[in-house]
């Protein structure tokens, strides 16, 4: 692997990064990333992967200014990580969502925008726009918070994240606590966060959301960068080749192997490509709506 060098239009730059976790007196006690380099790059979709304890966490509150490295560089929308008036164009989603849970949708996104100096008409204006994107319930944004589930309180917290219409926006497990349904809503947001070219560095556990949304990936272990690239470039199968055609006869399918045999290749699987289970439940749901009533069961008996 090879990393290019500093990048002055990258959105964020990060060179050497080290960051050593002390005891109370002074102790090395555990060194929580190695000289980690990396560039995210403005409109795309970065994903921050890695066991727990690589150092993602780490890498974040480094980012934000929360912890102080202990050598290397950052560099963030051309600021220092130590600057703060650069979070005025960040927008975070932490793991766990810190909202006030006396409080509803409205006075949520209304406390935050105040934290940005937005004038009242454009605080009611940015709310509605944001409760619409995250397609929070319009009966729900009028009950305190404390009586959302897990789902609804990360729909509010994304809304909560995008209040001052950041240009960089971190997110840390956006899609934890959402049903499939939630999880889809949440990587098309993304997906259209990008395309008004925003810039979008995300940590998640679940990797097919990765896959999904992510234009490049970084994974870390142990505080050190193992691999980082373009998702679909590492994910290709250097050493095989796949076909893929409408539906042939067992005839034809026998002619296609003959060929290939012909020509020294070693086939390893010949059947019909199947979808993923998050494609099949949202088409079962999407057509369960649309044809009330109607059911496919593909085993033999149902329960």
């Amino acid at each position: 692997m090879s990393l290019s060098g500093p990048s002055t239009d990258s959105v964020i730059q990060i060179r050497n990064l080290s960051k050593v976790y002390r005891d109370f007196w002074g102790r090395p006690k555990v060194k929580a990333l190695n000289a980690l380099t990396l560039d995210v790059r403005p409109g795309e979709v970065f994903g921050l992967l890695g066991p727990n304890g690589s150092g993602k966490t780490t890498t974040m509150k480094l980012l934000l200014g929360l912890l102080f490295p202990t050598e290397g560089e950052i560099k963030i929308l051309g600021k220092s990580a130590a600057d703060v008036a650069k979070n005025e164009r960040i927008g975070y989603l932490p793991e766990e969502s810190y909202l006030y849970r006396f409080l509803n949708a409205y006075e949520t996104l209304d406390f935050y925008g105040r934290l940005f100096d937005m004038p009242a008409a454009k605080r009611k204006e940015r709310s509605e726009q944001l409760l619409d994107l995250v397609k929070l319930a319009p009966r729900a944004r009028h009950r305190q918070l404390k009586e959302y589930s897990k789902g609804m309180t990360r729909r509010i917290g994304v809304a909560q994240a995008l209040i001052n219409d950041p240009d960089l926006v971190m997110l840390d497990e956006p899609t934890s606590g959402l049903d499939p349904l939630g999880n889809r809503d949440m990587k098309d947001l993304i997906l259209d966060l990008k395309k008004q070219g925003k810039t979008v560095l995300m940590c998640s556990h679940l990797l097919a959301d990765v896959q999904d949304v992510c234009d490049r990936i970084a994974i870390l272990d142990n505080g050190e960068l193992k691999v980082m690239g373009r998702v679909d470039e590492l994910l290709k199968a250097q050493d095989e080749t796949q076909i893929l055609s409408s539906k042939l006869s067992p005839d034809a399918i026998r002619e296609v192997e003959a060929v290939l045999k012909k020509h020294g290749a070693n086939i390893l699987k010949v059947d019909q490509p199947t979808a993923n289970l998050e494609d099949l439940f949202l088409k079962t749901v999407q057509e369960s709506r649309e044809r009330p009533g109607h059911r496919t069961v593909k085993e033999g008996t149902a329960s």
